[in-house]
């Protein structure tokens, strides 16, 4: 197996690899939807790959079996971010056929590797239950806090 990280020629698997998950996690897509965000994720990974966006792929006889994506954003320190910069982990994804074999976990002690290079405080994530237990195991725990997370859809 190996694990590297994305560059600008992985655009086309990086693009099918977030069509992947999205199916994955949301069952289908409108035809509109999808044609949009195609055409958004070209324009963003040009615009970020290694720059504030780190995509790590495992590959087995030189096929794609894994991924995850961080996000990474720079914001005024506070105690919580002490170095002003927050990663938030995305899009990981196994296929079935190669899940249970400790490759997921191995992708994301690369992207945690990348972040810490990168001076990066924190890492955050939404968790399915499927994926829960597996973050748990890398350190990640769940957030308490005293303010309540809320968000205003624009488009």
């Amino acid at each position: 197996m190996n694990i590297r990280k994305a560059t600008l020629d992985d655009i086309d698997i990086l693009m099918k690899l977030r069509i992947d998950y999205l199916l994955a996690d949301r069952g289908n897509l409108i035809e509109d939807e999808e044609s949009a965000i195609r055409s958004q994720l070209t324009t963003y990974y040009v615009k970020h790959i290694n720059h504030d966006f780190i995509a790590i792929l495992a590959e087995i006889e030189n096929k794609v079996v894994s991924t995850a994506f961080l996000a990474i954003s720079e914001k005024p320190a506070n105690p919580t971010f002490i170095t002003g910069k927050t990663g938030t982990l995305l899009n990981v994804l196994t296929y079935p056929e190669y899940r249970r074999m400790g490759i997921a976990r191995k992708v994301i002690y690369q992207i945690i590797d990348e972040a810490k290079q990168l001076g990066v405080s924190s890492i955050d994530l939404s968790a399915t239950q499927d994926g829960k237990a597996l973050y748990e195991k890398l350190g990640f725990t769940e957030v308490k806090s005293k303010y309540t997370s809320m968000k205003l859809q624009l488009v």
